[in-house]
């Protein structure tokens, strides 16, 4: 429960700190006062945006603080997951500075406004009147069903099925895009290939020809300097093997009187027999090499068609074409296998929908079962709310596909009269009959969960007299249920009927308006209530009448 409220800086707010009771309180106070910009702070905690036109002028930042008694609720999970310290006094507190920088605050931790607004919505309901218009939309309806239903876990587990089968339809729907694509290229990319197989390349087959071709350009020039280095290696008068067999027999014959010989003559004949096998090879190597028009015009064929491929698909080297041709492969495998993984990806849809439709089915029949309750307590509810010939149905009907919230459409039918027909709430009910309704409905949701605190801001618009008792006896009920609920209220029944009573009022001074809220004595609220009773001039009538008021609270 909300146990105490400090606002600094903000609109009419110089300083405000109000401690708040249990059960059932009410605010109340001239129009203007400010209990609008109490209820705007109180968003501001709840994560809502910030208004830098909302901090007091003058001020260098709004700092708004409350405090709750958490412990009476089990929320150690949201503070563990969140990293954050658990008391059993929860400190919210949202600092905005004039520059525009907001900062959020649990338990002097900082945290983000997403955090705040999970864990403030657990803890606080601020029903304000624009909230009526949550009648008119369909997802609001389905939630009272679902919060009646106690459908939580089961709509957990639908978001969950529901979100693999659509990443497995978009799944689906991209794979079909990108086969109806790969097809369309399919005989691009089979001609392609075709091309490179037919080349049957080899990797390193490049240079082996260019080195070829190079020598079958100059192979005369070849042949002669092989035959010229024959000649000199193997003449019979001047060659250089015959005068090194030469020295080799002359130093043969001094190594018995010189010994060094015998090594000098050991080298070189070592010489000698290279050399010789060197003359050997230069003239084979000789008679092999001819020039060959035939073999020539071949090998540049060859490379003409390795130019040409290299060119076309902008590449410079044999092993880069067969990767290119490899990816081809791939991506005709890839076209031949779409069909396959298509078929694999219809079953597992097909398999993943039927699990959907099982889970919708549940939630449909809980939300038909609930939908039953709800018009049986809304009739309940509503009859002693001055709607004695009240008809509330509610209308369920099944979508042709299922949504993200299930297979159902639901819509709230109202008529307050005997012959009404019975239509959508938002066509026919008046605003007193809409603020009856929405309590009533709140009523109801707050028995289903545990919500610490329901603040009513002037839901009893458009009602008075008797109705406004039998409204304030609701608040009353919701409050008994260890559960705190304010009422800002212009209605001096409900007023008489809180335990405790709090005013907001406005103060003047030389330079500026402040708005202040405090908490009345029994004397100040029979004033005060009187005041509500009468207007600005309080009668004797009006007094007693408030005393009664509170004599029976």
């Amino acid at each position: 429960m909300l146990r105490s409220l400090y606002i600094q800086n903000y609109a009419l707010i110089e300083s405000l700190d109000i401690v708040f009771n249990a059960g059932f309180s009410v605010i109340t106070g001239e129009t203007g006062a400010g209990k609008s910009i109490i209820l705007g702070a109180i968003g501001l905690l709840l994560g809502q945006r910030a208004d830098i036109k909302s901090i007091r002028q003058g001020a260098t930042k709004c700092v708004i603080e409350a405090r709750f008694d958490i412990t009476a609720y089990n929320f150690q999970e949201f503070f563990e997951q969140n990293e954050l310290e658990y008391e059993t006094e929860c400190i919210f507190r949202r600092e905005i500075a004039a520059s525009g920088k907001s900062r959020g605050f649990i338990n002097d931790t900082p945290v983000s406004l997403a955090q705040m607004r999970e864990l403030g919505e657990q803890l606080i309901d601020v029903h304000s009147q624009h909230q009526n218009l949550l009648l008119n939309r369909e997802d609001f309806q389905l939630n009272v069903l679902d919060v009646l239903a106690g459908n939580g876990d089961l709509l957990n587990n639908y978001t969950l099925l529901y979100a693999t089968w659509k990443n497995l339809h978009e799944e689906l729907a991209d794979l079909k895009e990108k086969a109806l694509q790969s097809s369309a290229d399919e005989d691009y990319l089979r001609f392609q290939l075709t091309q490179l197989e037919e080349a049957k390349l080899s990797e390193g087959e490049q240079e082996e020809l260019e080195q070829e071709a190079e020598m079958l350009t100059h192979a005369e020039e070849i042949k002669a300097g092989l035959y010229k280095a024959n000649v000199i290696l193997t003449s019979d008068e001047q060659g250089l093997l015959s005068s090194l067999k030469d020295a080799v027999s002359t130093l043969q014959n001094i190594e018995k009187v010189y010994l060094p010989a015998t090594e000098l003559s050991e080298r070189m004949r070592s010489s000698y027999i290279e050399l010789k096998d060197i003359a050997e090879e230069i003239g084979d190597r000789e008679e092999s090499v001819s020039f060959n028009p035939a073999r020539m015009e071949e090998v540049t064929d060859r490379l003409n068609l390795i130019y040409s491929l290299q060119q076309k698909h902008r590449v410079s080297s044999v092993a880069e074409l067969l990767q290119i041709q490899e990816e081809y492969n791939a991506k005709l495998s890839e076209i031949t296998s779409f069909d396959m993984q298509i078929e694999a990806l219809n079953k597992q849809l097909a398999a993943e929908y039927d699990k959907l439709k099982a889970q919708a089915a549940k939630l449909t029949t809980k939300r038909a079962e609930a939908a039953r309750m709800v018009e049986k307590q809304m009739v309940n509810r509503l009859i002693p709310l001055g709607m004695p010939n009240i008809r509330f149905s509610v209308e369920m009907e099944t979508k042709k596909e299922l949504g993200a919230s299930g297979g159902d459409t639901v819509a709230f039918l109202f008529s307050a009269n005997k012959n009404g027909m019975l239509q959508k709430i938002s066509s026919v009910a008046s605003g007193g009959e809409i603020a009856r309704v929405m309590l009533s409905m709140k009523a109801m949701i707050a028995g289903a969960i545990k919500l610490p605190t329901i603040i009513f801001d002037e839901i009893d618009t458009g009602v008075s007299g008797e109705i406004a008792d039998k409204m304030a006896d609701i608040m009353q009920e919701m409050a008994q249920q260890e559960r705190q609920v304010i009422s800002i209220t212009h209605l001096p029944q409900i007023a008489s009927r809180g335990t405790a009573h709090y005013l907001v009022y406005k103060q003047d001074n030389e330079t500026e308006t402040n708005s202040h809220i405090r908490l009345l004595s029994q004397e100040e609220r029979v004033l005060e209530i009187a005041r509500m009773l009468s207007g600005a001039t309080l009668t004797d009538a009006a007094l007693n009448n408030a005393k009664e008021l509170l004599s029976i609270s």
